[in-house]
């Protein structure tokens, strides 16, 4: 308890949530590919990164007049932005070393494009290139920063789902933990015997007790409503839990 402003006891509002290095890590592993980090957009500390193309100050003069309602516009509307002005560093260079960090979404910029009215988009999810028209530019990037979100989300769901495997004998769940499949659903007699059995046998403990419905291998499940028997003991189960090896 604490004393507020009235000087009355209350309650703290107290939570056990908190950004920790496995939560990081999940988030590498989940999204990153060979070339280094994704970044889902709602997170990244840089959303959208500006690389200038020019070969001397007339040309990065230019280019910074031509974004300069682009920019304006883009904090206006709250979007996280860098714009890469340096000139000790080739474009390649900075293309890799912003791919690396996971930036969602490259704007690149040159004399041509200038004379064009437009900008390339490029997308660090699936490298996708993207003309867009100047006048449209800020709409397409908010587009796509929202596209992006939602395709990472997608494929790591879809990702999960297709490793997540129902069994409903022992042999079968032994065999699935062994070759490392994924996480197996099955039922559970709720006793901490029984995990402490499968664990010393398949090296697999309970990951989550899921608590909504959810669909594995097409076969709709509301995990506190199936009464089945426990995948080692046969005994009476109403739960169906998931279980993987920890690493």
């Amino acid at each position: 308890k604490f004393l507020d402003k009235n000087n009355e006891l209350k309650y703290v509002w107290g939570t056990s949530w908190g950004v920790s290095t496995r939560l990081i890590g999940a988030l590498i592993m989940i999204h990153g590919d060979d070339r280094g980090l994704i970044l889902p957009p709602k997170i990244a500390p840089v959303q959208v990164v500006i690389i200038p193309i020019f070969k001397n100050e007339d040309e990065k003069n230019r280019i910074q007049e031509y974004l300069s309602n682009i920019i304006e516009v883009l904090k206006k509307e709250n979007i996280r932005y860098e714009l890469d002005l340096r000139d000790q560093f080739t474009p390649g260079y900075k293309f890799n070393e912003w791919e690396v960090k996971g930036v969602p979404l490259r704007i690149v910029v040159g004399e041509k494009d200038i004379v064009n009215s437009q900008l390339e988009l490029v997308r660090r999810d699936n490298c996708e290139k993207i003309n867009i028209h100047k006048d449209d530019a800020v709409m397409r990037i908010i587009e796509t920063l929202n596209d992006i979100q939602d395709n990472l989300y997608k494929k790591a769901l879809d990702f999960r789902e297709k490793h997540t495997f129902m069994v409903d004998n022992y042999e079968d769940f032994k065999n699935k933990i062994k070759n490392k499949e994924g996480f197996v659903l099955a039922n559970w007699d709720g006793t901490t015997e029984t995990e402490k059995l499968i664990k010393e046998e398949t090296q697999a403990t309970i990951r989550c007790i899921p608590l909504e419905n959810n669909c594995v291998e097409n076969n709709c499940v509301k995990y506190s409503c199936v009464e089945s028997k426990c995948i080692k003991t046969g005994k009476h189960s109403s739960i169906k839990v998931l279980f993987a090896q920890n690493y």
